[in-house]
């Protein structure tokens, strides 16, 4: 296991250095100044030259390059055009209210998902295997930002049960913490829940009618044990794959569920840095997502080979 985590992580260096030539790239490319981005409507040709050489945007492309290999060397991804503070503080100080979002959208996922997956797999074909299949094809197809939209409305804004401001951080208040993720969890684990019914539908039937389930049905083993210890035990391993892509489609997504309940997360920053031509604060946020990404692969394939040890490296 040792031996597996030490060959991703050592894969992962290639591919952060990759992606961030290529955003780097992408940002050099994009037209227009963001000096000017800056001054607004006070720009003119002698203020926009001389705001680009204080922020270094005169110097040749090479020398740019160098300059941000250089910094991530060090750990430092840049200091924001627009505030003039460092990015990796913006990140971390929003960090939090991103991480608190995904976390509530994958265990909405999680558990809507692998709820409806064992409704239909244990008996395919049925009423109620239709009825949770409709349900995760209409979920799938949902927008989350409509979702977003349609639950603040209903729950927030007519009823009053739930905040219309969502974010409160753990620190100062759990309670309205909680309460404040009810709805955004719901929106952005809604679509992956989805994914996760499928797969889990799909595992839990061809699981089910393997051999040994007859065989421990024969000896007299109760259908629940058999459906929860031995099927379902069985049908996570491809059940992982599935989770681990939501969580990476979840990265993109919750961009515009912050928008829709202002969460001060990182996808608000980074709409918000894109429009102002801040690239300083896009490129880190794209490697800091990229991290994610990484990190999570890597916990999934630890836990694959927990769950199956047949995949682990000799």
């Amino acid at each position: 296991m040792l031996k597996l985590i030490l060959y991703r992580l050592a894969l992962a260096i290639p591919q952060l250095l990759l992606l961030s030539l290529l955003v780097f790239l992408l940002m050099y490319m994009i037209p227009g100044s963001p000096a000017a981005a800056i001054l607004g409507v006070a720009a003119n040709p002698e203020s926009i030259a001389r705001l680009e050489q204080q922020l270094g945007l005169d110097r040749s492309f090479f020398e740019r390059l160098g300059e941000y290999y250089a910094g991530l060397v060090r750990g430092d991804f840049g200091t924001s055009f627009v505030s003039g503070r460092p990015v990796i503080d913006l990140f971390l100080e929003r960090l939090p209210a991103t991480l608190s979002l995904i976390f509530g959208g994958l265990v909405v996922a999680i558990v809507l998902g692998l709820s409806l997956g064992l409704i239909g797999g244990t008996k395919p074909g049925s009423f109620r295997d239709r009825a949770a299949t409709t349900f995760s094809s209409i979920s799938m197809a949902l927008p989350e930002f409509w979702v977003g939209i349609i639950l603040l409305l209903i729950f927030a804004v007519q009823l009053k049960l739930l905040p219309v401001v969502s974010y409160v951080p753990l620190s100062v208040d759990p309670a309205a913490w909680a309460l404040g993720l009810i709805l955004p969890s719901i929106a952005l684990g809604i679509g992956g829940a989805a994914l996760i019914a499928r797969q889990t539908r799909t595992a839990m039937a061809v699981t089910m009618s393997s051999r040994f389930v007859d065989s421990l049905t024969a000896v007299g083993v109760p259908r629940g044990r058999v459906v929860m210890r031995y099927g379902f035990k069985n049908a996570l391993v491809p059940v992982l794959a599935s989770t681990g892509l939501t969580l990476s489609i979840m990265l993109g997504a919750s961009f515009s569920v912050e928008k829709v309940f202002a969460y001060p997360g990182i996808g608000a920053l980074m709409l918000r840095s894109v429009t102002g031509k801040d690239f300083a604060v896009v490129q880190g946020g794209v490697l800091l997502i990229a991290v994610m990404v990484i990190l999570v692969n890597l916990i999934l394939d630890v836990s694959y080979g927990l769950l199956n040890p047949k995949s682990r490296p000799s």
